[in-house]
């Protein structure tokens, strides 16, 4: 479990917080599969910044550029939340997923959403945070400002 002024936590698979498919979240990589461990992981992140006092404005906010996982309020900010989740750590930190095509996707699709809005004067962030699922157990860590 984790309080609310951490940035990495252990979320526990029986604390409600995952379902059930992250015990067993399969490390094959297939699109279905790894659509299915995104889908653990969005739960999982909305869970963790609900814990942190995070209000949720947004998720899976799609635009023809892209997409956001999660748009909350952080204080005066408005956080457009780019999720990465991974089975293990072979293929580098889920961080490193976040490549500057897809940094470029998440803020186009963020300006999108400030016009579709009408939010002309926000103070904005954009945030990553990373799900490790492993052993049953779900870890999380918050990058803010991270790009």
């Amino acid at each position: 479990m984790c309080s609310n002024s951490r940035s990495t936590c252990i979320l526990k698979a029986n604390d409600n917080l995952i379902t059930a498919n992250a015990q067993n979240a399969d490390t094959e990589h297939s699109k279905s599969n790894n659509h299915k461990l995104g889908k653990v992981g969005e739960k999982a992140a909305a869970k963790f910044l609900q814990k942190k006092g995070y209000q949720f404005l947004a998720q899976n906010f799609r635009h023809k550029r892209g997409e956001v996982d999660i748009i909350c309020k952080d204080g005066d900010y408005i956080v457009f939340v780019e999720v990465k989740t991974r089975t293990g750590l072979s293929h580098g930190h889920p961080k490193e997923a976040v490549t500057t095509t897809k940094q470029k996707r998440v803020t186009d699709t963020a300006l999108y959403y400030l016009s579709h809005h009408g939010i002309t004067d926000a103070n904005i962030r954009f945030d990553v945070v990373e799900i490790l699922v492993q052993d049953g157990q779900v870890y999380a860590s918050h990058i803010e400002n991270a790009f």
